[in-house]
């Protein structure tokens, strides 16, 4: 799946001169089964050691950036929490641009209820203006039969993420997504999704960071969700293979990342020029 780098790809290779940003998934892209992943460790000091702007995503709504940070930093990666960005804080950015100082009812732990309160938000299962869904390791039947009634009386219905399943020690457990069409056939009402891939989560970052998108490299392990809201958010995209997404999957999708690349370890030494680097060997002719 060799892609040529003809006159249109090499136009789109824009000079070092830019100052280029940074956002990269975590799970996949820095830290694989809690280790981190070949040339994690140097690409982000790379980054720190030469002020470049970057920020890390998650759709993970549980941990509060701090949380993930220490948890993080127990697998050997320094990343300080202003520098996460997690679907929580996608979330609490959005309710706090559509209605500003308003109500909710919040079915999620600490990282989701931390950002919806600090946007100003009051913390209520009294008519509140929206019903709130993210991840929780123990979903209570009570809290989601008051979200579908208060979702019933008119509470506006928005979701952190759409993933189904996350990853448990027995094997997965269900997550948002799940969840959330159990809400739905309960309530007819289809939720917003504001994480990956709604690229609202990837401006929300960028307007975070100062950053613009045509001067940003977005950087996952997955084709459905990293790939296609980066593309769908106006940046460059780097589909690295230490994930989900393989070489076969990424030839599957009507859209192709910029680059793809066995690690982050690649970008060592090119995070002045980050276009200069070329595809994986393991992309074919």
């Amino acid at each position: 799946m060799k892609r040529q780098q003809d006159d249109k790809e090499e136009k789109k290779d824009a000079p070092s001169s830019v100052k280029w940003n940074f956002l990269t998934d975590m799970d996949g892209v820095l830290v694989k089964e809690d280790k981190p992943v070949d040339g994690a460790e140097k690409f982000l000091e790379e980054l720190q050691g030469n002020d470049i702007n970057y920020m890390v995503l998650t759709n993970n709504s549980i941990f509060t950036p701090r949380d993930l940070s220490a948890r993080l930093a127990l697998s050997g990666i320094d990343i300080p929490a202003e520098r996460i960005w997690t679907s929580a804080m996608a979330t609490a950015a959005f309710l706090d641009e559509q209605n500003p100082n308003g109500t909710a009812y919040v079915v999620g732990e600490t990282g989701l209820t931390t950002a919806v309160h600090e946007a100003g938000y009051i913390l209520t299962d009294t008519n509140p203006d929206y019903v709130v869904l993210g991840e929780t390791r123990t979903y209570s039947f009570e809290a989601i039969t008051k979200a579908i009634n208060l979702i019933l009386k008119g509470a506006k219905f928005i979701c952190t993420n759409p993933d189904n399943t996350g990853p448990a020690p027995e094997g997965v457990l269900p997550a948002t997504g799940s969840v959330a069409s159990l809400i739905m056939a309960s309530t007819g009402k289809e939720p917003y999704y504001i994480g990956k891939p709604n690229p609202m989560m990837m401006r929300s970052a960028l307007r975070a960071m100062g950053a613009h998108s045509e001067e940003t490299i977005m950087i996952g392990d997955r084709m459905d969700t990293d790939v296609k809201s980066g593309l769908e958010a106006g940046m460059h995209t780097f589909l690295v293979l230490s994930g989900i997404s393989g070489v076969k999957e990424a030839d599957r999708w009507p859209y192709r990342p910029s680059r793809i690349i066995d690690s982050v370890g690649a970008l060592v030494g090119h995070t002045d020029n980050p276009l200069s680097v070329k595809d994986s060997d393991k992309v074919k002719d």
